[in-house]
């Protein structure tokens, strides 16, 4: 038994933040039943990359790696059929999960403030850009928005040039997976919670006070005052020599910040003649455009004729933030992630035989676990829908308290 095969939950979710937290619950056990699209299917079927690069409902690695474990049930919930399905798979439901714009659940009869006079323990999800009650002008913000209004456009590469437009920051969609993250959480501690309570609750996840919550000292800085609050994106430039370096066979990236960091590369490099030339605390108080391109002149020759794991591993024995760079083939590879079992093979009857990256943590008995592909669009329709009916068993999670009804 996993974490939360207890629990039923009902996505309504077409973005990515919606579609990961499902994905969270669904790994752990949770029976998801995501509703799509007849025609169409969720938005991001749409989104590539795409199977041996040719667009399709069921060749989308992006839906493949966001909907595992979940089942796929047609349904146009603008009919009044369709709004009428919908109540009773709520009904039958511990949690919803939504990530449309504010306003979006009250047209398809759950509105937030007063859904729990029909589904008193029902527990409501709904992810957006800026929370319940942004502004007209933000309620339809994209990741790129959310970004920069967090305070996370500082962390973006430094020296970047202000006449270009604004940066998107580190990955894909980052706003969008952190706020699918907390909503998971949130999730999971109010159906817990209900086992005391008894009441279902509204759960308001803002992508933008997420990501401004993962902002660390910047933020506090900001709010103190210590750094200039400004729309410049040179601002958190540290002007220090880290960055990435050829290798032999790959890349590394080096942090340097520190004199400590500054005496391990010392040592790393074998004290070489050229570091008698720097202060000792350069990086903190004599930093120079010229300092940091001769210091990445002198590393960058070094590490070219030295392969990119052996001397990551000698210079993090010493204290020198040094890291290879990997791609996807070498995360496969891995030997921490080989033992711990971090990516599981499956099978999709479209896209193919594929790795899937599971969960960065375990439960010690009830682990996460990627056991069915993500479905094709309308996959389980037929069967949920004749569950609702009461014409065959349905195959699902032993239920844990609550009402449940047809």
């Amino acid at each position: 038994m996993s974490a939360l095969s207890d629990f039923r939950i009902v996505e309504l979710s077409e973005s990515v933040c919606g579609e990961y937290c499902g994905k969270l619950l669904s790994d752990f056990g949770a029976e998801v039943i995501k509703l799509e699209r007849p025609a169409c299917g969720s938005p991001t079927r749409s989104l590539g990359p795409f199977a041996a690069g040719e667009a399709g409902v069921e060749r989308s690695g992006l839906f493949a790696y966001l909907n595992t474990n979940k089942n796929s049930v047609a349904l146009e919930l603008s009919t009044p059929a369709g709004a009428a399905t919908l109540g009773r798979l709520v009904a039958r439901a511990d949690a919803v999960i939504d990530d449309h714009a504010p306003g979006w659940l009250k047209s398809v009869g759950l509105d937030p403030g007063t859904f729990q006079d029909r589904y008193p323990r029902l527990v409501l999800c709904a992810i957006t850009p800026y929370g319940q009650d942004a502004p007209a002008d933000r309620a339809h913000a994209e990741d790129l928005n959310v970004f920069h209004a967090s305070g996370w456009g500082y962390h973006t590469p430094t020296a970047a040039d202000d006449n270009k437009p604004p940066l998107k920051g580190p990955g894909r969609f980052l706003p969008s997976y952190e706020a699918g993250l907390d909503a998971a959480l949130c999730v999971v501690a109010a159906l817990y919670g209900r086992e005391e309570s008894g009441r279902g609750q509204f759960i308001d996840v803002s992508a933008q006070a997420v990501l401004a919550s993962r902002v660390d000292y910047v933020l506090g800085q900001l709010v103190a005052g210590d750094m200039e609050a400004t729309p410049r994106r040179t601002v958190f430039d540290l002007w220090g020599p880290a960055t990435i370096f050829a290798c032999r066979d790959g890349y590394v990236y080096l942090w340097l910040s520190e004199r400590g960091h500054w005496a391990a590369m010392r040592q790393l490099m074998g004290n070489p003649q050229w570091m008698n030339s720097f202060p000792e605390r350069w990086m903190e108080l004599e930093c120079t455009p010229e300092r940091v391109a001769k210091c990445r002149q002198e590393f960058g020759a070094f590490l070219k004729t030295r392969g990119r794991d052996e001397v990551s591993a000698q210079a993090q024995k010493l204290g020198l933030p040094l890291v290879a760079v990997k791609n996807a083939g070498d995360l496969q590879r891995s030997p921490q992630y080989v033992y711990r079992g971090f990516f599981a093979e499956l099978d999709h009857p479209v896209l193919g035989t594929a790795a899937y990256p599971t969960v960065p943590y375990k439960l010690s008995a009830t682990r996460a676990k990627i056991v069915r592909p993500a479905p094709l669009l309308g996959q389980h329709t037929e069967a949920k829908l004749a569950a609702l009916s009461g014409t065959t068993a349905e195959a699902g999670p032993a239920r844990a308290g609550g009402e449940h009804h047809s």
